[in-house]
């Protein structure tokens, strides 16, 4: 894409400001390379070809990031994280002079179905649209998305995104993306990857799928260590806790209760290890299992073994020459915890760097800010400060500043006379106080009506304001943690994830110039 069709993109991005201070720590050391007995668990879309080949061959060193199955792939960040990821490695390439590789985890070993069952959309009218699966009955086992069906109701939610989406621009390309991978009888697990797959090919992003038997079997090792050395793990674990606390870093996140970091897929679906005597139970089925049973599933059948949240990144590393994690902030905030983990497997661990993270702001946004001479910090205030300020703009000027003198004469001259009363009777000070706050709660109802009045009078300047905000919050949270990938690439096509792609770039440039990374 040349730069003029760069410069004429009908959005743009703020970016969210992120700390370089642990980009100074990255290091080129390591002999880098990956096992060729996991070639069959690496994935690599159309554009990713030759970088899964250097994996194999030329020892390349790795920055990884990973992401749980989402409906339609999910949030927005998680592509930014993959993007992200893709960024860093070009630019540590370029500076250490020596190959390194991005790769992408699939989780789909992940068993939350309440967070991979939905996605959102923006329709036409700048609505928010909300699409899900249909929701798991409470006593249905936790089965893992690698093995969890998609029903005839995926073909329902894909026409309803379709309808949606204007006919024309890009929204046949992005169907045609959808309609591949998003098919009743594919699980969620692969309709995620085989959609990611394809989208982060063209950036050189390889896929890895730790559900592959073989990667299951590679990982087993890790696993069964940690299960060996659950007691001490958790002792190790919760020292650590404790340590984090201490320093004014408190990781939300419940450990303890002889729960092991390895789960198990039992009759309950996947299942948490818990310590049991001499061996292990399940959390929710109670099944019970010795050292020797596990370690005879980790031989015959080793995908039914997976990490928990914090076993996750070291059973990677063991795996993976990685030099960096790309995290986003919840994860940041609790890879510290895994420092004992790593310490007492004896893994050298990866270096966790922030995500790139940004707001996509369309022009239909920025025609309303130009408008209404706002910005965007206004208009993702709280309260609808914007609304406010457009609305008390329309009052005649006299208002306000009669509303400001009655303030003011119930918070000052009303206030002698419930000091005189009070030096009369108590109680009269009382009586006096109660009618101040009286009359100040009837000057806010005055100044509520006279609002709602204008507001009624300027619905389609208030309507645009709220269809702008919904575009930057929907429902109020960050866009890149509502709103999916699909819409945007049913909009605008993959231009857009190419200029995400060259900003993500520039930003790790010179954040890496900034923390003076060695080379």
């Amino acid at each position: 894409m040349s730069a003029l069709q760069l410069a004429t993109m009908p959005f743009r991005f703020v970016e969210t400001p992120l700390p370089t201070g642990p980009l100074g720590a990255l290091s080129p050391s390591g002999k880098g390379g990956v096992s060729p007995d996991l070639a069959s668990a690496l994935l690599a879309g159309p554009g990713a070809e030759a970088n899964r080949a250097r994996l194999l061959r030329q020892r390349p060193l790795v920055v990884t990031t990973g992401q749980q199955p989402g409906l339609f792939t999910g949030p927005l960040y998680g592509v930014y994280k993959a993007l992200s990821a893709a960024a860093l490695a070009a630019e540590l390439e370029q500076q250490w002079d020596r190959p390194v590789v991005p790769v992408f985890w699939l989780a789909g070993d992940d068993h939350d179905y309440a967070e991979a069952r939905g996605t959102a959309w923006l329709n036409p009218e700048g609505q928010l649209i909300s699409g899900a699966l249909p929701d798991r009955p409470a006593d249905a086992p936790a089965d893992p998305m690698y093995r969890l069906p998609l029903g005839p109701e995926i073909t329902q939610l894909l026409a309803a995104f379709e309808r949606d989406h204007p006919i024309g621009g890009f929204r046949q390309h992005a169907m045609e993306w959808l309609r591949r991978h998003y098919r009743p009888g594919a699980t969620v697990g692969a309709a995620y990857a085989g959609a990611m797959r394809e989208l982060l090919g063209p950036f050189g992003i390889v896929c890895f799928d730790p559900t592959h038997p073989d990667a299951r079997h590679a990982m087993a090792p890790t696993l069964l260590a940690a299960l060996r050395g659950a007691d001490a793990l958790e002792a190790a674990i919760a020292d650590r806790s404790a340590e984090l606390a201490g320093d004014g870093r408190p990781v939300n996140m419940v450990t303890g209760d002889g729960s092991t970091l390895v789960l198990l897929e039992a009759k309950q679906g996947r299942d948490r290890l818990i310590r049991d005597g001499n061996g292990f139970r399940t959390r929710r089925s109670w099944e019970r299992f010795s050292l020797a049973d596990l370690e005879a599933i980790a031989a015959s059948d080793p995908q039914r073994l997976s990490p928990n949240v914090l076993l996750r990144p070291v059973a990677e590393r063991a795996l993976l020459p990685t030099v960096a994690y790309l995290a986003g902030p919840g994860e940041l905030g609790y890879l510290p915890l895994a420092a004992p983990v790593y310490r007492q497997l004896g893994i050298e661990p990866q270096l966790p760097v922030a995500r790139w993270s940004a707001c996509l702001i369309e022009r239909r946004v920025d025609r309303v800010l130009d408008k209404f001479k706002s910005t965007l910090e206004e208009l993702a205030a709280p309260g609808q400060a914007l609304e406010r300020r457009v609305v008390r703009a329309q009052l005649p000027p006299a208002v306000p500043a009669a509303v400001a003198r009655l303030r003011e004469a119930f918070a000052g001259d009303f206030g002698l006379l419930v000091d005189a009363g009070g030096a009369i009777d108590p109680t009269i000070a009382r009586s006096i106080d109660a009618a101040r706050h009286r009359g100040v709660a009837a000057l806010e109802r005055a100044e509520k009506k006279l609002e709602s009045a204008l507001r009624r009078r300027e619905s389609i300047e208030m309507a645009q304001i709220e269809r702008a905000r919904t575009a930057i919050q929907p429902d109020g949270k960050p866009q890149e943690r509502v709103l999916g990938v699909a819409t945007f690439l049913a909009r605008h096509g993959p231009g857009f994830l190419e200029e995400a792609a060259r900003r993500i770039r520039d930003w790790y440039h010179q954040a890496l110039v900034a923390a003076k990374v060695p080379s």
